[in-house]
């Protein structure tokens, strides 16, 4: 049997072993130590993510642009859906909790967001991005209250679809950016230059759409929809649209609005009718029959469509309405 020869006391005290130990060797020992840790520590802080809550789809999608893979994103209001009618779910109270930024639209768009932030509890900050945005008012509001002899007109509430301007969709990813620098400074850099790559992506997407808008002839730049969830659009690139619901689909329209709409359909000589993703296109297919115009798509209004359709993005959703739009009421 081969022999091992063991070289010092087994049962020698650690004290006593160490203080034969070279010096070189402890230094190289503590410094392995030191690194070890490190780099565990390092490892992870690199797996904890920033904590993101995006009330609805464009949002989220806003936020992935910005954030990439050093957040953890959670979207209250999926593709499809109508945030103006949405009821929030327990889960959804339970990512507000846990959240460390809130990515809200603002402007009372998210009808449950206030009680959904009271039922959490949340410490989040919550961000509305349209602040700095080009707002404009819902044209169809405002009344009169009497005071006495003096009447005081009330303006309406402001339009919350803000997105539908890409200038506007650029304030956002700006507000967005600053939001995630604030909650995770380490990570600002990077979120500044995605930040910036995209708003880059965003000028030569509003270029397009204008040229997309700028082909249709200036008598047909008329179309009919669901509800007025696109007069940013309208203000930004000059095609008119009318709709029998207001700002939100929330609305019902009565037979008297569907008759007044479609004596302005034939007196501003609307072009063509489009249904909307989040919509029953029933109301909007009605109307097209009795005003003799043609259904010329679905447009994306409030929500992005599901990962394999047409506008799984907000830069493929403005580019699908423009396609929609322009291919639709361009042709005689």
């Amino acid at each position: 049997m081969q022999q091992f020869a063991i070289r010092g006391n087994p049962l020698e005290p650690l004290e006593q072993r160490n203080e034969r130990m070279p010096r070189a060797w402890k230094l190289a020992l503590i410094t392995g130590m030191a690194l070890f840790w490190l780099q565990a520590l390092s490892a992870l802080h690199a797996e904890e993510k920033l904590e993101v809550v995006a009330t609805f789809s464009i949002i989220g999608d806003f936020a992935r642009q910005v954030g990439g893979e050093r957040i953890e994103l959670r979207t209250l209001v999926g593709p499809n859906a109508d945030v103006h009618v949405y009821e929030p779910r327990p889960a959804d109270a339970i990512a507000l909790a846990q959240a460390d930024v809130v990515l809200a639209n603002g402007l009372m768009f998210e009808g449950f967001l206030s009680r959904l932030i009271e039922a959490s509890d949340t410490a989040a900050r919550v961000v509305e991005l349209t602040e700095g945005a080009d707002i404009l008012r819902d044209p169809l509001g405002g009344h009169y209250h009497f005071h006495g002899d003096r009447a005081v007109f009330h303006e309406a509430s402001f339009d919350p679809h803000a997105w539908q301007s890409v200038a506007n969709a650029k304030v956002y990813v700006e507000n967005i950016a600053s939001a995630f620098c604030e909650a995770d400074d380490s990570g600002c850099p990077g979120y500044t230059r995605n930040a910036r790559a995209y708003l880059e992506e965003l000028d030569a997407l509003h270029e397009e759409v204008g040229q997309t808008i700028a082909a249709i002839p200036e008598e047909r730049r008329g179309a009919v929809v669901a509800h007025h969830a696109f007069r940013y659009f309208e203000d930004a690139y000059g095609v008119t649209f009318l709709a029998p619901q207001g700002i939100s689909t929330e609305a019902e329209a009565s037979a008297a609005d569907v008759a007044s709409l479609i004596d302005d359909i034939r007196e501003q000589r609307a072009a063509g009718a489009f249904a909307e993703n989040i919509s029953d296109p029933r109301l909007v297919e009605q109307i097209a029959t009795e005003a003799g115009l043609t259904l010329g798509g679905t447009l994306f209004s409030d929500a992005l469509s599901a990962p394999d359709g047409p506008a799984s993005s907000y830069v493929e959703l403005m580019r699908h309405n423009a396609t929609t739009l322009g291919t639709s009421l361009a042709a005689d």
